[in-house]
This record gives structure tokens, sequence and C-alpha cells, in this order.
């Protein structure tokens, strides 16, 4: 795309009021230059850059037609609330976006009065509109809530959850505007087609609808035969025309599809369902990453999530060489396809960001991506195991939240054989406080039956991948973050199944460490053997059930620590200090794990500095508690680790 060297239009844009009186060519030239702003911005810091390349024309008839705040605008996913943050006058806080103090790449009520939903997970966005739209009409307040999600997110139950009640709210201010960048349909253009869509979200259409089907049904004998027929012929020129389908069948109005980069055919559009004073679904058709050639001709996801780029080729300014969990785990389960032809894998819409397109492109007829749709997939992987086969569910760690129920009633209870595979365990940092993968272990932890893999290294996720696949009476779990992968590292022994990392010969502290925070582990250890304590540094790999031998580890040491990327509360380290007192082991617990709040974004590294998980302040502690003698009881080990 050519880029502009100067911005005036953009300059002067401070809040939405400043859309309303520009012209026709000035909301064209505005539009690119954002567009040019997005390119050069997102292309320095990293984010969601193709999603809205995609919604500029969208997002500037939305400011234009609706006046948010006032009119929520709600942004399902929040992966396309850039143009938004652009209009509502945070242009200069893009030098930091997704970082440490800087903007949050989602929605955030923090920032602006504009954001008035940040989850940023799929599907949520119609149920929180609703519930706006009817919580301001029982107030009897003169407001329009607008809910902006994508053809994706249309594929999970939650959204159609929240349809089935919409639909039947014939007075409900809400327009759902369903933007589809998956080029399924093609866009009924001209006069005719906009005529249609005054038509339809006319008040005078269903007043007239009314009294043709009133006199033609108290017609004697042929009157409900007529109507029936002029119904009949209604919906068939409809289906014809715009291919509205569930929605009109619900009872919903339905306008589209539109040409998403057509403002002036969008802005038409948004007035005509506002007006119509009840829900009404606006289709738009858009292209993700329009306008930058590099995203368009980019056919696997059109720069859907980008990391630092040039900004005229789109090519990664920086490539690793180093291989992450998610390459093994990829390399793996395809070895085991081939080896075991009742291995089947399912995923929620994330086929090639958890590494299951190699096998999919080797065993097209077992895979299956169900969509946004997690509570489906944990439910048909309990099905699919009771016919015999071995399912293998593969998503990111924080969207296996939505499917507990299902882990828990459709798998345990009825003890199937299913493993679920987490990527982006732990703390992930800069996409904030939704995408952080640390509620997975507490809320997995109490699952009965349930075992639970966080390898340390490669040769332990192969090992735990085939493992997991071997249970074929309980629900297996395997975890894993998003950084590149350390270095093995080998055991020097093993007790019952828990790898001894280091063993310095004086059990003074026992160190136990599950995944990631292995290598944590031995930079402790190093630190406390250069005080004079002596330290073991024990993994058990398969952190659920806790290994009998971890309990009796503890009852020959004078200190435990435990170190794990997740949640402290409920957690695996709280595991083994509920073990330890059924046992009526008396050796003082301290858990160092991720405290019971939510984090905001920042890298990685940030994050466990200002938890206090880095080596100097976990020995510090260590060796003053050994020093001293302090008791610390296993009930105070959900204090914050960064408070000693």
């Amino acid at each position: 795309m050519p880029k502009l060297t100067s911005m005036p239009l953009l300059d002067r844009i401070r809040g939405p009021r400043d859309l309303e009186n520009l012209s026709r060519d000035e909301l064209t030239q505005l539009a690119a230059e954002i567009r040019s702003f997005l390119v050069t911005s997102v292309s320095r810091t990293g984010g969601h850059l193709g999603p809205n390349l995609g919604v500029v024309e969208l997002t500037l008839a939305l400011h234009r037609v609706f006046d948010s705040p006032k009119d929520p605008i709600i942004f399902d996913t929040g992966h396309q609330s850039y143009v938004h943050k652009i209009l509502t006058g945070r242009q200069e806080g893009f030098g930091g976006l997704r970082q440490k103090g800087g903007l949050s790449g989602y929605p955030s009520r923090a920032e602006s009065a504009h954001d008035w939903v940040e989850s940023s997970h799929a599907s949520s966005s119609l149920s929180w509109a609703e519930g706006l739209a009817k919580g301001f009409r029982l107030k009897g307040e003169d407001r329009t809530v607008v809910a902006v999600i994508g053809d994706g997110a249309l594929t999970g139950g939650m959204a159609w959850e929240a349809v089935n009640n919409i639909a039947v709210q014939k007075d409900l201010p809400l327009v759902i505007v369903a933007n589809d960048n998956g080029r399924s349909y093609t866009p009924t253009v001209g006069g005719i087609a906009r005529h249609l869509i005054s038509l339809r979200t006319d008040r005078r259409y269903e007043q007239g609808l009314d009294f043709i089907r009133n006199a033609m049904t108290q017609t004697p004998l042929v009157g409900q035969a007529a109507y029936d027929w002029f119904h009949g012929l209604k919906m068939g020129l409809k289906d014809v025309l715009a291919p509205q389908g569930l929605f009109a069948d619900l009872g919903m109005k339905y306008v589209g599809p539109i040409d998403g980069h057509d403002q002036q055919e969008v802005e038409h559009a948004l007035l005509q369902a506002k007006r119509f004073g009840g829900p009404v679904i606006v289709h738009v058709l858009t292209q993700k990453g329009h306008g930058f050639e590099a995203a368009e001709q980019h056919e696997e996801d059109r720069f859907h999530s980008v990391g630092q780029i040039d900004e005229i080729t789109g090519m990664p300014l920086a490539v690793s060489s180093q291989r992450s969990w998610t390459d093994v785990f990829s390399e793996e389960i395809l070895k085991v396809g081939h080896d075991r032809q009742d291995v089947v894998t399912l995923t929620a819409a994330m086929l090639h960001p958890t590494g299951l397109h190699r096998f999919a492109e080797a065993f097209p007829e077992r895979t299956f991506d169900v969509g946004i749709a997690e509570q489906h997939a944990a439910a048909s992987a309990a099905g699919l195991s009771a016919a015999g086969l071995h399912p293998v569910v593969a998503v990111y760690s924080t969207f296996l939240n939505r499917a507990f129920d299902q882990v828990l009633m459709d798998v345990a209870l009825h003890r199937q054989g299913v493993t679920f595979v987490l990527d982006r365990a732990g703390i992930t940092g800069n996409d904030g406080a939704s995408h952080n993968g640390v509620w997975d272990c507490s809320i997995l932890s109490i699952v009965p039956g349930l075992h639970l893999a966080a390898p340390r290294d490669e040769t332990r996720l192969r090992e735990a991948v085939r493992a997991a696949i071997e249970i074929d009476d309980a629900p297996s779990v395997v975890r894993f973050g998003k950084d590149k992968l350390p270095a093995d590292i080998e055991a020097v022994r093993t007790v019952d199944g828990v790898d001894v990392l280091v063993d310095s010969g004086d059990p003074q502290v026992l160190v136990v460490v599950h995944g990631a925070f292995a290598t944590l582990g031995l930079e402790v250890a190093d630190g406390l053997i250069a005080q004079g304590i002596g330290v073991t540094v024990v993994d058990p790999v398969w952190a659920l059930p806790v290994n009998p031998a971890l309990p009796q580890l503890a009852a020959e040491h004078d200190l435990v620590i435990t170190l794990e990327d997740s949640g402290v509360i409920g957690g695996l380290g709280s595991r083994l200090g509920q073990e330890m007192n059924r046992l009526e082991i008396g050796t003082p617990i301290r858990q160092f794990g991720v405290p019971d709040r939510f984090l905001d974004h920042a890298s990685r590294g940030q994050i466990l500095e200002e938890l206090g998980l880095v080596p100097q302040k976990i020995a510090r502690y260590a060796v003053e508690t050994v020093l001293k003698g302090q008791d610390h009881p296993a009930e105070d080990s959900a204090v914050d680790s960064h408070e000693n």
C-alpha cells in the first residue's frame, strides 16, 4: 500500500464527534491514513494487524452512526478494536501497544469509557449486548447497543444461546454486526439492494405484512392457503436476494450482505438498523488485511497476529531458529498418528496455532476443527472415546476454562480416555489478563482421576504425549508454555517416578518444580548451594495425581518449596501440601506461583519479576527460613510470592 507522507485528517481526530462533518472524500482519505498508521505502528510493536485493517470503514461508520459511549459498542474478542481506539483518542498511545504500562491489545475499561467489555474470549459479545440492552430498556433509557462479532465467533455455541434469547425480544434496542471476513458470500450491491434494506427495516413493512396476513386468513376457505402461498413466495424471494438463513427463520431482521469496505453503504445500513428499534443483524463482508498487500497475499491467516515485521514486505524482523514447545508437539502427534490408527484430534478454530496442521494434512479424516466451541470439543471427544478411539484435544490453556463442565461431567465422570493438550500454559504476557494460561491446574486439580503432566523439556514432552494417550479410562492433560524450548535437563536419578535434578547431599530444602519452572528451580538451587544450604530439586513430571514419593521426600527435608507457572491458589503445590497434611507430615511448605489476581499486560520477564518469581528472591526466602528456623505452615502458602 502507498505510504502517506502526512496525516492531517488523522491528527484532527480526538474523538468520535470529530467524524461528523467529514465529506465522503475525506472519509476515504481518513481510512487510508488509518491503514498507513496501523501498518507502521503495529509493525514495530506486534499485535493483531490483519483484523484491524479489515474493519477500518466499518469502525468509521459505527462511530458516525452511534453515540459512543452512550451507545455501547462491544467487540467480540477485541482483536479488531485498534481502529476504535484510534477514533476514541488513543492514537498517541500506540507506541506502547501491548507493552507494560502501554495500551492493551484488547478493549480496556481502564483506558476509556468507550470500552465496555474486555474479556477477549470469543462468542460472549451477544450475551453482554443482550444484557445491556435489556437493562437500558428496563430503566427507560434511550440507548442502542451494538455488538460486532466475527464469523468465527459465530461458530461458538454461546453466541447462539444469546441469539435464541434476542430473537424473541422484538423491541430490544440491539444491532448485531456480523463481520464476515471468511469470503463465503457474494455481496448484493446496487440501488435495488439498498432499497430492500430500507424496506426490510421499516416498521411499515411489518405493519403491512400484519394487515395482509389478517385480511387473507379471514377469507373463507381459500384465505389461509392464499396467505401460506404468499408467505412462501416472500420467504423464497428473500432467500434468493439475501442469504439470511437461520436469522430470518428465528424472526430476526437481517440486512446484507454489505460490502464492508464501502463506508457509505455500511453507514446507510447501520442507520436503518438503528432506526428500526428492535434487534437487527447487519451482515458485513470484509477482507482481513485489506489494503496491505503482504497481508492480503498471506492466505494462511492474513497477518491475524504479527510480531515485529517490515512494514513494506511484512517479513519478520527477527527469526528465531530455536524451536517451540508447539513445534515438538506437532512433530510427536504426527508420529503418534502413524503408529496408532485409533488416535483422532480435535481443536477449536486453532489448527495451526496448536500445531495440529501437520496431523490434519496427513490424516484429514481423523482431524476435527469444531470452530470456537471448546465445550462441544470436549463433549464430542467423550463420544469419540466411547466409540473406541483416543481423542487428543488441542487448545490454548485459557480457553479450556470454558469447557470445565464437559471435562468434569462428560469425560471424567464417564471415565473416558481423552487427552487435552494445553498450549500457551502459564504466564504469556503481552496479550493481557485473559490470555495468561494460569487457571488450568487449579480448576483441573479437583477433577477425580485426572492425570496432568507439565514436561520440563523436549524429551519429557514427547514422553508425556505418548504416556497420556495410553491412559484410556480417565482424562489426561499435557500443558506447556509459549516460550522457546530450553535445553534438555537430565535427571541425576529417579525415585519412584520422580526425577531428581539436583542432589547436594544435605537434605535441607526440597525444591519441587513443574514444567517451564524447572530452569528456575536449578537457578534457585545454585543460590542455595552458594550459601551453604543443602538442596534437592525434583520434578514429578506427572503432577496429578500427586506421586506418593513426593510427600515422603518432603518428610526427609527441613523445608519444601514448590514452583509452578500457574495459579498458586488450588494449584499443584497446594495439592502436595494437602497430601502432606493428610499424611501428617509436618515439614513446612511454601508454594511459589501466580497470585490470585488478574495480571496486566507486560512481557513475561517483567511479570515474573513483579511477582517475585525470580531465583534471587526465592533463594533468599529459603536461606532466611532455614537459618532462622521459622515455621511456615502450608495454610500460609496463598501469600503472594513477591511479598517475601
